[in-house]
């Protein structure tokens, strides 16, 4: 029978789960610690460069118990970055998206897309392959392994149909999704993405814990404002890539806190994923140009700040 929970820490509390609510250099984190006591799991391990506070949260909630094992709904450096270190301190496995394997035993950073976001993540080793259709064990708990293509080619979000808890990662948020970086090396993945949106509309959900922000509830309102975020992208698709350079460049100033702005636009001009976009969409201008036209719709929204010859974090 199916049971539905009016609160979320009374979903979590049954799901054996804690949500460490990160913010957005680095991704939420899942602990299962629920269920047997070698079997504690975290789901998404942050960005590299809070790794030590990765660290911490975890040492905190599990006294001496052992981390066995970290699963990762994707790659992308934000979501995998505390892997190495976690498998430093614990000896814990990674489980990652099957399509990826390779990529990690290989070390590809230019697949793994490092290369082309300019972000960083340090090696970790890669133990079993998570397959959509597939279940993986939490907290003593199935969860469904559901494909999530879209933001990422090979994401996955886990569900479990009784608590009716889906991990979303940044298939779906709140207010929206990740950036669906595919698109901007010109496969046509907007349409990818509606797909999964409405396989995600399907699922019977009463809670959804995303990659980024906090859990929230109302599902089917958060899939409605994905699907026409979704839209305007594919009615405009400058837009999308815009906002995607716009991401690209605030989360660079989230890792480094504070650069010069012509070291900042060096670093922008070096970058794959901008490059493309400025190709594809903004050639008309010079590329640093540009960018000082991408970093002025930051400064004005009040994602960033000017300090004399400096650009900061806000």
């Amino acid at each position: 029978m199916t049971r539905r929970f009016d609160e979320p820490h009374e979903a979590f509390a049954a799901a054996g789960l804690q949500v460490f609510e990160r913010g957005w250099l680095s991704s939420n984190n899942v602990l299962f610690a629920g269920g047997a006591d070698d079997d504690a799991t975290l789901v998404d391990s942050g960005y590299f460069s809070h790794e030590s506070q990765t660290l911490a949260l975890v040492r905190h909630a599990l006294g001496e118990r052992q981390l066995r094992r970290v699963v990762n709904t994707h790659l992308h450096s934000d979501h995998c970055g505390g892997n190495a270190a976690l498998q430093a301190a614990y000896g814990c496995e990674a489980w990652i998206p099957a399509g990826e394997v390779d990529k990690v035993r290989r070390w590809d950073s230019a697949q793994l897309t490092y290369d082309a976001t300019g972000q960083h993540c340090p090696r970790f080793a890669a133990h079993r392959a998570l397959r959509p259709g597939t279940a993986v064990t939490l907290g003593g708990r199935s969860w469904e392994v559901i494909g999530s293509p879209g933001h990422d080619p090979e994401s996955v979000v886990l569900h479990h149909r009784e608590l009716r808890i889906l991990i979303s990662a940044d298939a779906l948020w709140e207010n929206g999704f990740g950036v669906v970086f595919p698109e901007l090396e010109g496969s046509a993945a907007f349409d990818v993405l509606a797909s999964t949106l409405d396989q995600l509309a399907t699922l019977k959900v009463d809670w959804v814990i995303p990659g980024h922000g906090r859990p929230f509830g109302d599902v089917a309102a958060a899939i409605d404002r994905a699907r026409r975020r979704l839209d305007s992208f594919r009615s405009a698709p400058e837009k999308h890539s815009l906002h995607a350079a716009k991401v690209l460049l605030k989360f660079h100033l989230l890792e480094v806190r504070r650069e010069r702005v012509d070291s900042l636009f060096a670093w922008a001009e070096s970058i794959l994923y901008l490059r493309l976009i400025h190709r594809d969409h903004f050639a008309a201008e010079p590329m640093r140009g540009w960018l000082t036209n991408v970093l002025g719709e930051l400064l004005r929204s009040g994602a960033v700040r000017r300090d004399g010859e400096f650009v900061c974090d806000a």
